[in-house]
């Protein structure tokens, strides 16, 4: 059994993108299923994991965290001699890839996470599309 558990659902780009990096880090990790529907994420014991209630959330031996993007930064220093390397020790490198990091969380993520709830979970859920969102999110990225 894996000792880094991510508690999260494949439907949610945040849990995708923690999962991401642990496969890059070439990372054993137990994907803990927390059902959204049933309001899993919102329960005493996911709560104590993330106290917002969102997915995912991350444990690594006694070490609890929540915020995707806190919990790669975590992976890429913690494991930093595993898979793909994501840090460096060159100050300018660490700019640069600091950089990328936030055009990511607040330029792509924006609209790439309205495009896959619109155009793959919707879908799913028999939902319709809402082209509007569609075209307006595909602009943003192009």
């Amino acid at each position: 059994m894996a000792v880094i558990k991510v508690h999260g659902t494949p439907f949610s780009t945040a849990t995708n993108r923690v999962s991401a990096c642990l496969y890059e880090k070439d990372l054993e990790f137990e994907l803990v299923p927390v059902d959204m529907k049933a309001g899993g994420h919102k329960k005493e014991t996911f709560l104590s994991l993330n106290p917002f209630g969102q997915v995912p959330a991350f444990e690594d031996e006694d070490l609890k965290l929540f915020e995707s993007r806190a919990i790669t930064q975590y992976i890429a220093h913690a494991y930093a001699d595993k898979g793909t390397q994501m840090i460096s020790q060159d100050p300018k490198k660490m700019a640069i890839i600091g950089v990328w990091l936030e055009v990511e969380a607040h330029q792509f993520d924006p609209a790439a996470s309205k495009l896959t709830w619109e155009l793959g979970i919707k879908h799913l859920l028999g939902m319709p599309t809402d082209p509007a969102v569609v075209e307006e999110n595909e602009t943003k990225l192009d």
